[in-house]
């Protein structure tokens, strides 16, 4: 339908089974960035971030911000939890990080409090959520 560019879409933090880039064919052939998390421990948040301005260039942008992106440690409530992933720090970095891109519209996903009684995912995506709100407060 043409309504998303893959040229300028970007996946930051993805990790898991890595030994096999099977399942990432779309992704690439389409011409999506995957930056894996072993190359955002690398290269750190704020150079993700950048990257990701980069990406996106000037024109209209939507975020979505997967909470399984956080390492269980600070997100364990979610459908799909996978170790080694983003600190809560390492997140508000790349999310303050895109202040100026043309956000038109943001979303955080997966939040699934019945797996986290202690309420620390609500809590980190409640902060995500605000994150975004204030950067879509900016826009003009």
């Amino acid at each position: 339908e043409g309504l998303i560019d893959p040229s300028r879409t970007v996946q930051i933090g993805i990790r898991g089974a890595q030994n096999s880039m099977e399942g990432w064919d779309f992704s690439d052939s389409t011409g999506m960035r995957v930056l894996f998390m072993d190359e955002l421990t690398r290269i750190g948040a704020e150079a993700a971030a950048q990257e990701a301005r980069r990406i996106v260039g000037h024109g209209p942008t939507y975020l979505s911000f997967d909470i399984d992106g956080l390492d269980p440690a600070f997100a364990p409530g979610t459908g799909t939890p996978e170790v080694g992933g983003l600190t809560t720090v390492e997140a508000l970095t790349l999310l303050r990080g895109l202040r100026g891109v043309q956000l038109v519209g943001a979303d955080v996903v997966e939040v699934a409090p019945p797996f986290d009684p202690t309420g620390i995912t609500a809590l980190a995506g409640a902060t995500m959520a605000y994150e975004l709100l204030c950067l879509l407060s900016e826009q003009s």
